[in-house]
């Protein structure tokens, strides 16, 4: 044992940063270790407690220490724990499947499980270009995605992602994928105010499409509501519809990236509910059962399906861990214990309450440049200067900054940058789960308040 390295009575080895053998997420700052969680909170192993105002990655939604998806786990687990898709269906994913298909709006959908994110959203991209072969249209490959947007760490799903920052140290192993400018009204890429803008976001679709050439491109991906890079950036009502209209028009399927949205985030089963818009490939994770287990969902149109499976045999793709019967287990309880305690209710009822307070509280800070969200998804992000929206310089990590000022208070929130061009700009989101209670509420938005207070401070004294 290394020196720094202590063991408790039961002879476990504990925290040894920065000696240890873990390849560490921020690698240079240290970690407590997490002992517990209950309901909104999590205790370290000091005793410490954090309100989880993010949900972690934007990732709990029916909370921490939910008994019930604990037990569906060791229940599968003691019955069968792996069985390879290729030679075994199971109960847990046949019945997680059909359950998922009482809160789809895809017509007659099939379901993909795999592990992340980024798989999700590798699945869809494989499954648009393969029904766009089947249907003799073997010439479209290209996926059309959105800058500043995030969609995974893999390479197809990093070659779709819009943050430079993330893009640039990978980019010769990079796909070239065209990218278009976000709805992102507080700073409109086009200079224009909605709704005299006439909706120019969305018709730089159209315009990438034919530049393109709508026989090479396969599908659009994008979020409904903007996820890590942005923050909780909610697009005009108009905009998903007048994307569904122009993806018909080019014969370009639609991808909506609802990873983090997904699962009641913001107030819908999906954010894309919100504008009455079918998609034609769903990619889902986080919310799909909660942070208990690594599990995703890739969701398609049947006729799609029906399409690969007729002209090819089968959709070409696979996973080691793909359909597993734990995770899927998992899944299901989530699935089920948001629907018995109507939780997508009572996120959008909840929504509304946070988004208030946040406004009151925080909106009105002279370093706050916007509070937006829907549902509990929310973003504030910060400026240097309110009037000119100029953002803090980005070696400064102001949102960071501001993240660690609030963990350092008992308080969990998401930090991002990037959200100006994709390097600048600073913000953090915020997502915590649905049984959040109005009391919790407020110590969230006041500790949030006095993080902001301490961090832009700091700032000033910085800039004099």
């Amino acid at each position: 044992m290394k020196p720094d390295e202590t063991q408790d009575s039961a002879n476990e080895t504990r925290y040894a940063y920065p000696a240890g053998h873990i390849l560490y997420r921020r690698a240079r700052h240290p970690h407590p270790m997490v002992e517990r969680g209950e309901g909104a909170y999590l205790y370290d192993t000091e005793g410490r407690r954090y309100l989880d105002g993010s949900g972690g990655a934007i990732v709990v939604n029916i909370g921490h220490g939910v008994a019930e998806v604990a037990e569906a786990v060791a229940d599968q687990v003691a019955r069968a724990a792996y069985a390879h898709p290729t030679m075994f269906t199971s109960r847990s994913a046949e019945d997680y499947a059909e359950a998922l298909v009482e809160v789809s709006t895809l017509p007659e959908p099939r379901f993909f499980f795999l592990s992340s994110g980024s798989e999700a959203v590798e699945t869809a991209m494989k499954l648009a270009r393969q029904a766009q072969v089947s249907r003799g249209e073997a010439g479209r490959y290209l996926v059309i995605a959105r800058w500043q947007s995030y969609h995974g760490t893999t390479l197809g799903a990093l070659s779709v992602t819009g943050k430079p920052k993330m893009r640039r140290p990978f980019r010769p192993l990079l796909t070239e994928v065209p990218h278009i400018p976000p709805p992102y009204c507080y700073r409109c890429p086009f200079d224009l105010t909605h709704p005299e803008c006439g909706l120019r976001c969305a018709d730089a679709l159209k315009v990438e499409i034919e530049r393109a050439g709508a026989e090479n491109v396969a599908a659009f991906i994008a979020e409904p509501v903007s996820g890590a890079t942005l923050g909780a950036v909610v697009p005009p009502q108009e905009y998903w519809p007048r994307v569904r209209e122009i993806c018909d028009r080019h014969g370009v399927l639609l991808i909506a990236d609802e990873v983090m949205t997904g699962f009641g985030r913001t107030g819908r089963w999906f954010a894309i509910d919100h504008w009455g818009v079918v998609p034609d490939l769903v990619a889902m994770s986080k919310g799909t059962a909660g942070g208990y287990v690594p599990l995703s969902v890739t969701a398609a149109r049947g006729d799609l399906v029906d399409d690969i499976v007729g002209k090819s045999g089968g959709f070409t793709h696979g996973g080691t861990f793909s359909h597993h019967l734990v995770t899927a287990a998992a899944g299901l309880a989530t699935l089920r214990y948001l629907q018995k305690h109507d939780l997508v209710a009572a996120a959008a009822r909840k929504g509304v309450i946070l988004g208030e307070k946040l406004r009151a509280r925080v909106g009105d800070l002279s370093h706050v440049g916007d509070v937006r969200g829907l549902g509990l998804m929310w973003g504030v992000e910060f400026v240097a200067d309110r009037e000119t929206k100029e953002p803090f310089p980005p070696e400064r990590h102001v949102g960071q900054q501001v993240a660690d000022a609030a963990f350092e208070r008992g308080l969990i929130v998401y930090p991002g940058s990037g959200c100006v061009d994709g390097t600048a700009g600073d913000h953090v989101t915020l997502g915590p789960p649905f049984i959040i209670n109005e009391d919790q509420m407020d110590e969230l938005v006041e500790t949030l308040r006095d993080a902001i207070q301490a961090v832009t401070a700091e700032q000033r004294k910085t800039v004099a």
